[in-house]
């Protein structure tokens, strides 16, 4: 049976108080929408259509063609924005998911699990229900004596008793595609909103003697919608409090799970140790028994197994194992560190291969470069890459010993075993297994400073 989907997102989305289109605000690295459409992907279904109205071209460069899409000119109401979608879903049978663009946290297994429900109980309707701490605001799942879905009743609509319901709509449904659209031409707006309600086609179902059913999920974060930035906030945190949960139950240590962000794709080890404070962003894989040191920062990174960082930044490198990075180091993009390096403090790293067993213990800039096997770079050395206009390479082989700041005016090359003295300027190759000195001769004046013309005794204030 075809499966699809109608992703509500044509709202503008006004409590947000943003110039962002309220679907594009991002949690946990992606934006609202790409969680929803990924989800929904991931629970079967084949085809997706997106109701877009304000910020249209935008939500349409963000999905890019993992969607089709109808523009609804009016919001007049959910079913109005669902019938929007009739030019690409009219006439065709399976089932249709509709899903509010807005529900980040709602998983594929619970929309997958409505819609075995809905196909398995041969229903031409299914609503996704949840048991809301505080119902106001959603409309209330009313039910007869036998527990069979009479109406679901907006808030605005609703009457005293009704109110009291604690069991919600969801506001995602699943609909034998043929009838939702035979019904939606029957909606009417006549109600407290004046809008075209989506869960008025259940109600036209059951009075026509159709099957509608309820399929009610445990868990009420997952159907959280998103109207404005401290529901924001509270999603990120649910959502990241989810993430962290599996990352342990996958045998990940989070010594403070409540103050660590994990993004949505990042893949850690077993029995790898994350420390308090600590963000992992975008597609970064860190290996087994590691140990990510409090408030340290890794993006689009690949960390090998055994590597120790203490608070450091790394963005879209690469490190192998048994690596020690920082305390304060920082890895820019196009870093690779291969096994068995030390990047000490207040190393930084920019687009250059580190080679296994070589040692940057602190306070050195490494730009443009290549650093061969076993070599130690002293501390304050750097490799002078820019003149201004253009960056030049810097080449140093294995087993060198590069003297405490000492300058490399690249392009230029160290070779292997060679060492540069400490305070060298280095212009010219420095040939395998040679001593390059590149510095002024120490000229010492005794007695300058009372001899100097501009000295003067101090006063009895001084």
């Amino acid at each position: 049976m075809q499966r699809r989907a109608i992703i509500l997102a044509a709202g503008k989305g006004t409590r947000m108080k943003s110039k962002k289109y309220k679907v594009l605000h991002d949690i946990m690295g992606k934006s609202m929408i790409e969680h929803v459409v990924q989800n929904v992907k991931s629970s079967g279904v084949d085809q997706i259509v997106t109701i877009v109205g304000h910020g249209a071209e935008s939500v349409k460069e963000t999905l890019n063609d993992q969607s089709l899409y109808s523009f609804q000119q009016e919001q007049l109401g959910t079913a109005h924005a669902v019938n929007t979608a009739a030019e690409h879903l009219k006439g065709e049978s399976g089932t249709t998911l509709v899903v509010c663009g807005d529900t980040p946290l709602v998983t594929a297994e619970t929309l997958n699990a409505l819609i075995e429900h809905h196909e398995a109980h041969h229903a031409q309707a299914t609503v996704l229900s949840a048991t809301a701490p505080d119902p106001y605001g959603y409309g209330r799942i009313v039910r007869n004596e036998s527990q069979q879905l009479v109406k679901i009743v907006e808030q605005k609509d609703a009457t005293a008793a009704e109110q009291q319901i604690t069991e919600i709509s969801s506001g995602i449904f699943a609909f034998d595609n043929q009838t939702l659209f035979q019904q939606l031409e029957h909606v009417k707006n006549d109600n407290a909103q004046g809008e075209y309600y989506l869960p008025d086609v259940l109600s036209l179902i059951l009075d026509q003697q159709g099957t509608v059913e309820v399929y009610h999920t445990d868990d009420f974060e997952e159907i959280m919608g998103v109207n404005d930035r401290v529901m924001l906030s509270q999603a990120a945190k649910a959502l990241q409090r989810r993430i962290n949960h599996e990352h342990m139950k996958n045998g990940v240590t989070f010594e403070d799970p409540d103050h660590t962000y994990v993004g949505i794709d990042v893949q850690i080890g077993e029995d790898t140790v994350i420390e308090p404070g600590v963000t992992l962003k975008g597609h970064t894989v860190i290996g087994e028994d590691t140990v990510i040191g409090q408030h340290s920062e890794i993006t689009d990174s690949q960390i090998g197994s055994n590597v120790k960082v203490k608070q450091s930044v790394i963005d879209d490198s690469t490190v192998g194992d048994n690596v020690k990075i920082g305390p304060f180091a920082q890895l820019r993009p196009g870093s690779h560190i291969s096994d068995e390096v030390k990047v000490g403090n207040f190393v930084e790293v920019k687009n250059s291969t580190v080679k296994t067993g070589a040692k940057l213990p602190h306070l050195s800039y490494i730009g443009d470069a290549t650093i061969g096997e076993r070599t130690n770079v002293g501390c304050g050395s750097v490799t002078v890459n820019y003149d201004g206009k253009n960056k030049f390479k810097t080449t140093i082989g294995q087993d060198a010993f590069i003297g405490c700041n000492t300058n490399l005016i690249a392009p230029v090359s160290v070779g292997d075993r060679a060492l540069t003295a400490a305070g060298s300027v280095i212009t010219d190759e420095v040939p395998d297994d040679s001593f390059a000195i590149a510095r002024s001769r120490q000229t010492t004046k005794e007695g300058y400073y009372k001899s100097c013309l501009l000295y003067t005794s101090p006063s009895p204030r001084d």
